[in-house]
């Protein structure tokens, strides 16, 4: 890939956001998100800061955080499956789109897919504060521990990109890659899924977001969760497109 980053932009609502407030957002998270995993606020500017964080919450290692948030999680798992529950399959979206100037979709989704990529833990808890936890599982699941937008707790869930069966979003016709699976709770119950899609324009690609959430989530989760995508997938991109062959 080139070592040349992309510039990205992100469209919520129609409203289009620089690449310096989608980073404020980001600045904004990090200090909720070390409180809530008792780490310490990492000093130096905001890049350093993303780095240091992340290798803190890596070093404390999968148990170790499950543990710290184990109540969380406990709490957060409930509340999945009774809104899943309560939903009765329906299903609601929360949006956010990119415009990347520079690089390409099916380049992205490849860096994104690859998991045997030594950087791989890193570069996806790093792209929001509020990761706390992603890997590929064994079974080639990906297991996410994180805060989503909005919510006063941590989840966790566990993606499986092989299962598309429960999803409500169709696929658009024009898309040249996507990232789509659905999500399970700890305890096996579908309570949502994703469907990001990438297609190619004149100088780069352009990004749809999509996560499915059960129907009767709040919808203030679903508007924040919005800056949640715009964060993670902004870094993401800047990260794929940065790294070397």
């Amino acid at each position: 890939m080139s070592s040349t980053s992309p510039s990205v932009f992100a469209i919520i609502g129609g409203r289009r956001f620089t690449r310096d407030q989608v980073l404020a957002w980001e600045a904004e998270r990090l200090p909720a998100a070390a409180s809530k995993i008792s780490l310490p606020v990492p000093s130096g500017d905001l890049a350093r800061q993303r780095t240091v964080f992340a290798e803190s919450k890596l070093a404390l290692g999968a148990d170790e955080i499950k543990r710290r948030l184990a109540r969380d999680l406990r709490i957060g798992d409930a509340v999945a499956n009774a809104t899943t529950r309560l939903s009765r399959g329906r299903r609601a979206t929360s949006v956010c789109e990119l415009q990347v100037i520079g690089g390409s979709a099916s380049a992205f989704v490849r860096w994104f897919d690859d998991s045997s990529r030594d950087d791989y833990a890193h570069s996806m808890t790093a792209a929001h504060p509020d990761h706390f936890l992603i890997q590929a599982l064994p079974d080639g699941r990906q297991e996410v521990v994180e805060t989503t937008g909005g919510s006063p707790l941590s989840t966790r869930f566990l993606v499986d990109y092989c299962d598309l069966s429960t999803l409500s979003t169709p696929r658009s016709p024009d898309t040249d890659a996507e990232a789509a699976g659905v999500a399970m709770s700890g305890k096996g119950i579908r309570i949502g899924g994703v469907r990001h899609e990438f297609r190619d324009v004149p100088g780069g690609f352009h990004a749809r977001l999509c996560v499915e959430f059960p129907r009767a989530t709040f919808p203030r989760m679903l508007s924040e969760h919005r800056q949640h995508l715009a964060i993670e997938f902004s870094n993401w991109v800047e990260s794929a497109f940065s790294a070397k062959s």
